[in-house]
């Protein structure tokens, strides 16, 4: 499966100007750009709903609740094709929409809400402001706090001269094992 294409303004004005003033079909314009009969489809619709500016790429938007709301209760009340609704909103995508109302149907007002993105913190940040404060420290865990960096330390360097005791003794056993003189 290849990338998604991408067009760009000119392409589309072109497209839209083919099948409104040169009064060639959607289907002969796609055919001629070798591109999707509905993405020319709504392109035209597009354009003549809102204009040229609607044909620009869309960002990537956050809705809150209440516009998502707005959107699902517009869509029922006026009956309105998730096209239209996604014109009318500036929603650029109808699975948009659609995921709206699955989430709307399934969990209420809390199925609009915005999760929250991007992977979690592991330290809670009440612990993280303990960590950062600059609180004074009482003798007693001033010395606490040393007596257990020695102890962290001590135990860095026995794990250290253990490593460095064993690599000795294989360079000595492999040394004499390989070094033995034939008699």
């Amino acid at each position: 499966m290849g990338r998604k294409e991408k067009f760009t303004l000119e392409f589309k004005y072109q497209c839209v100007l083919e099948v409104l003033e040169a009064s060639q079909s959607e289907r002969t314009v796609s055919k001629k750009y070798n591109i999707n009969q509905k993405l020319v489809n709504d392109w035209v619709r597009i354009y003549r709903y809102n204009g040229l500016n609607d044909l620009l790429p869309k960002k990537y938007t956050s809705y809150d609740s209440n516009f998502k709301l707005k959107v699902i209760q517009t869509i029922e009340e006026e009956n309105l094709s998730l096209f239209e609704a996604g014109l009318r909103f500036g929603v650029p995508s109808k699975k948009t929409i659609i995921d709206w109302q699955r989430n709307y149907a399934k969990f209420g007002i809390n199925g609009l809400k915005s999760k929250p993105r991007g992977r979690p913190s592991t330290m809670n940040k009440s612990e993280y402001k303990q960590l950062k404060s600059k609180k004074v420290l009482t003798k007693e865990e001033e010395l606490l706090l040393e007596i257990e960096c020695l102890r962290c330390e001590n135990a860095y360097l026995k794990k250290f001269n253990a490593l460095v005791q064993e690599e000795e003794n294989k360079r000595k056993n492999w040394g004499a094992s390989h070094c033995r003189i034939k008699a």
